[in-house]
């Protein structure tokens, strides 16, 4: 599969929750998936931005249920999902010299995550009559996707 669909499909995690795909793409490069040694992205698959990325992965989970969650299309979080995405992208374009196609993509990617994440989100929150399962749900395919997304890499 093409590294640039891949790093389209980074940012689309990234849209949906901001740092579930730094922290598939971390665990990636350190499980030797995503290939980064010798290239500026190898700090990505260090135990410690493993271990970070992993809490704030857990911790953005937790808080996306908290009724005082921000929407992800104000500008903070809008942005934050923007630079995960491109973030994320680049990495997974890095071993091949495709950073900068990478980060365009994933960037890109995060773009339609977040919008298309909220559309889809609102229209099962109206179906199921809460935002809870409809959370679950999303949080379900991000975490997958991103599995299945950092496994095709290698």
């Amino acid at each position: 599969m093409s590294l640039y669909l891949l790093a389209l499909l980074i940012g689309i995690v990234a849209g949906l929750r901001t740092m579930t795909a730094p922290a598939a793409v971390s665990w990636g490069a350190y499980l030797g998936w995503v290939p980064v040694g010798g290239s500026w992205a190898a700090f990505m698959g260090h135990w410690i931005a493993v271990a970070v990325l992993s809490i704030a992965a857990i911790a953005e989970l937790i808080a996306d249920q908290l009724p005082s969650t921000p929407s992800r299309k104000v500008p903070q979080q809008f942005g934050a999902r923007i630079v995960a995405g491109g973030l994320s992208g680049a990495v997974i374009g890095a071993g091949a010299g495709l950073t900068v196609g990478g980060l365009v993509a994933g960037a890109i990617g995060a773009v339609l995550g977040t919008y298309g994440g909220a559309e889809a989100r609102a229209r099962m929150a109206l179906a199921f009559g809460r935002d809870r399962p409809a959370a679950l749900i999303e949080d379900a395919v991000a975490i997958l996707g991103a599995l299945l997304i950092v496994g095709a890499v290698s």
